[in-house]
C-alpha cells in the first residue's frame, strides 16, 4: 500500500470517486452531486476550506487502485472563536482493513502535530457538510447532507485512542404510518396567535431569497452561539448552503417567525433528494437535472435541517409554532421527516421533539483525540 497527498487532477479524481467503488453494491450508499463534488476540494470553491489549511490523503494498493482517503484540516475560524488549537478530519473512507486505516489516520495526525495542533476531532466533512459516523441505525439510508458509513469505521479510531466527543441524534415522524400532531398543539397555536398578534409566521420568499438568507444568517449566529461545536458563519457560508438547496426548496418547509416584521426565528426543511440522486447516480448532466427538478415535487421524505430562535424569545414556544406550520402544510404529502443533528445533551430540544410525538431513529458519533 502507498499513501499519497492528492494534488494532481488524477489524484483528486481518485479521491472524489473512491466511495463509488467502495460502496458499489451497498443499498445505503447515495452518490453526491458529482458536478459539485469534483470542484469542491479547494479554497476557491469551498468557503470553509477557504479559511483552513488542509491536506487530502489518498491510499493506493499495489495495483494502483485507491482503497482509502482522508481529509485533514485546521479551521482557523473555529479555533479563533473557541480559543483552542484543534484540527479536524473528514471525508474518511476506507476498505475493511485495519492496516489501511492506520496508513490514513496516522499521517493526518502527524500533519497536525507538525503544525502544533493538540487535538483532532471528527469526522466533520467540510464539503458534504455532514457530521459524525453513523453509530446506531445503519439500516437506514442517509437523507440529503447526512452521512452513512459501515460499522467497522469505529474500531479503526477507538483502537487508536479516539474517544467519544459528542453524539448527535435523529428523530422522525411518518404520517403515512399514522403519525398525527397531538391535539393540544392546535389549541396552543390558536391561543398563541390570539395572545401575540405582533408575532407572525410566513414561508420563505423565493422572490427575495437573498434577503431571507441574510435573516436566517443573522438569527443563526445569535441563537446558536452557545451550542456545542457551532462557529458563527460568514454570509458566504450561508449562501453556499442555500445555493445547494435553492433548486429543491419547498416553501412549505421553510418558515420564518417575525416580531413586527423583524426576523426572530426560522425552521429550515427540505425534500430528501437523495432518493433522486440514487436513481440518476449523482449525474445532473445531460438529463439528470430534469429528473431532479420534476421529481422533487413528488417526494414525501423530508429533512428538518435547522431550527433556531432568538434568545430573547426562548421558552415562548416558537419552535412548536414553526413545527405546527410544517405539519399543517406538509401533511397532505404524507411526509416522513427526519430531524437531524440533535445534540444528545440538548434536553430542551429532545423534550420538545418527544412531546411532539417524534421517535428516535439513529445516532451519529463524533470523536476527539489528544495529540502529543
Amino acid at each position: 500500500m502507498k499513501i499519497e497527498k492528492a494534488s494532481s487532477k488524477k489524484q483528486i479524481r481518485d479521491f472524489v470517486y473512491f466511495p463509488q467503488s467502495l460502496y458499489e453494491n451497498n443499498p445505503c450508499y447515495v452518490p453526491p452531486i458529482w458536478l459539485d463534488e469534483k470542484s469542491a476540494y479547494n479554497k476557491k470553491n469551498n468557503p470553509i476550506l477557504a479559511n483552513s489549511d488542509f491536506e487530502l490523503f489518498l491510499l493506493y494498493d499495489n495495483c494502483g487502485n485507491p482503497i482509502g482517503r482522508n481529509l485533514v484540516y485546521i479551521d482557523h475560524a473555529h479555533n479563533e472563536f473557541y480559543k483552542v488549537n484543534m484540527g479536524f478530519f473528514g471525508a474518511f473512507e476506507c476498505i475493511e482493513d485495519d492496516n489501511a486505516a492506520g496508513m490514513l489516520i496516522k499521517p493526518a495526525e502527524d500533519w497536525l502535530i507538525e503544525r502544533n495542533v493538540d487535538t483532532i476531532r471528527g469526522p466533520i466533512h467540510p464539503v458534504a457538510e455532514n457530521w459524525g459516523f453513523v453509530y446506531d441505525g445503519y439500516q437506514y439510508p442517509p437523507v440529503y447532507m447526512s452521512p452513512w458509513n459501515p460499522e467497522y469505521y469505529h474500531s479503526f479510531f477507538v483502537s487508536r485512542g479516539y474517544e467519544k466527543s459528542k453524539d448527535l441524534l435523529v428523530y422522525e415522524i411518518d404520517i403515512e404510518k399514522g403519525y398525527d400532531l397531538p391535539e393540544r398543539y392546535t389549541r396552543f397555536y390558536n391561543k398563541f396567535m390570539e395572545h401575540y398578534p405582533e408575532i407572525t409566521i410566513r414561508r420563505i420568499d423565493m422572490n427575495h431569497i437573498k434577503k431571507d438568507a441574510k435573516a436566517i444568517w443573522e438569527v443563526t449566529n445569535i441563537s446558536l452561539k452557545d451550542n456545542w461545536g457551532f462557529v458563527p458563519v460568514d454570509i458566504d457560508v450561508m449562501e453556499d448552503i442555500l445555493k445547494k438547496l435553492k433548486l429543491i426548496v419547498d416553501p412549505d418547509a421553510v418558515w420564518i417567525v417575525e416580531d413586527s416584521g423583524k426576523p426572530i426565528g426560522y425552521c429550515l426543511g427540505f425534500p430528501d433528494i437523495n432518493i433522486i440522486l440514487k436513481k440518476i447516480s449523482g449525474k445532473l448532466l445531460p438529463f439528470g437535472w430534469i429528473n431532479l427538478l420534476s421529481g422533487v415535487k413528488h417526494l414525501r421524505d423530508y429533512r428538518l435541517f435547522g431550527l433556531a430562535v432568538h434568545p430573547e424569545y426562548h421558552r415562548m414556544g416558537l419552535d412548536a409554532l414553526m413545527y405546527i406550520n410544517l405539519y399543517n402544510h406538509l401533511k397532505a404529502k404524507n411526509v416522513r421527516m427526519e430531524a437531524n443533528y440533535i445534540l444528545e445533551d440538548n434536553l430542551h430540544i429532545k423534550n420538545s421533539l418527544e412531546k411532539l410525538g417524534m421517535e428516535y431513529l439513529k445516532t451519529y458519533r463524533i470523536y476527539d483525540k489528544k495529540l502529543t
